[in-house]
């Protein structure tokens, strides 16, 4: 029996070659799409047995949606597929209750391999990232404290990529699922955490963070 493999991208071109490269592979197959957060939750299928995630799009983010599916339903194993360097988001997906983080640069086999493995119960992250949750656990050197977008709580770490691709807040407050007031309080927080003085500088900062993480 195949094991069913439900795809959330916001990017079309992503999605169909995941349809390719799951429908050449035996034993597995798609069992639906969605373009974003909201639509994967709506039309999650009951007979899933793996989601597979971009972490950044339009409006809730995929760490968000990690959450939620844990929350709805628990123990589905989700793996994050981004472009985006794991240093960033693997850690807090993970924490989040995903069960692998890899990049898109990894070769179809590698994505194949890593979503085998989450469905056989196991995790899956790159061999560097691997080692850095070793040695948080391990007894080594004590891990420095949190600094930049690290300090950030998820939600807060959310708002300002919202910000970095210039959402209002009323915007923002719409893609989050918050009210107006919760998001200044994020901006006040934000602010505070990274040494910011005026929101002019928190803009500043949020549009090159978004133009770093390639958001723009």
């Amino acid at each position: 029996m195949n094991r069913r493999v439900y795809i959330v991208d916001d990017h079309a071109v992503t999605r169909k070659g995941y349809v390719f490269l799951i429908g050449e592979e035996p034993g597995l197959e798609v069992c639906g799409e969605a373009a974003s957060a909201e639509d994967a939750l709506a039309g999650l299928p009951d007979d899933c047995d793996v989601v597979v995630t971009d972490v950044t799009m339009g409006g809730m983010s995929g760490v968000e949606l990690v959450k939620s599916l844990q929350a709805v339903r628990p123990g589905l194993p989700v793996l994050v597929v981004s472009m985006h360097d794991e240093g960033l988001y693997a850690e807090r997906v993970l924490k989040a209750g995903a069960r692998g983080y890899l990049m898109k640069s990894e070769a179809g086999e590698q994505i194949v391999e890593a979503i085998r493995r989450v469905l056989r119960g196991g995790t899956y992250v790159s061999p560097s990232m691997a080692e850095a949750i070793v040695r948080q656990f391990s007894g080594g050197p004590a891990a420095t404290p949190a600094s930049g977008v690290d300090a950030l709580s998820d939600r807060e770490f959310e708002a300002l990529e919202l910000m970095g691709r210039g959402l209002k807040t009323a915007e923002i407050a719409e893609a989050m699922v918050v009210s107006p007031n919760t998001v200044e309080s994020y901006r006040a927080r934000i602010k505070q955490k990274l040494g910011l003085k005026s929101g002019g500088e928190l803009m500043r900062y949020a549009i090159r963070h978004a133009q770093d993480r390639g958001l723009l």
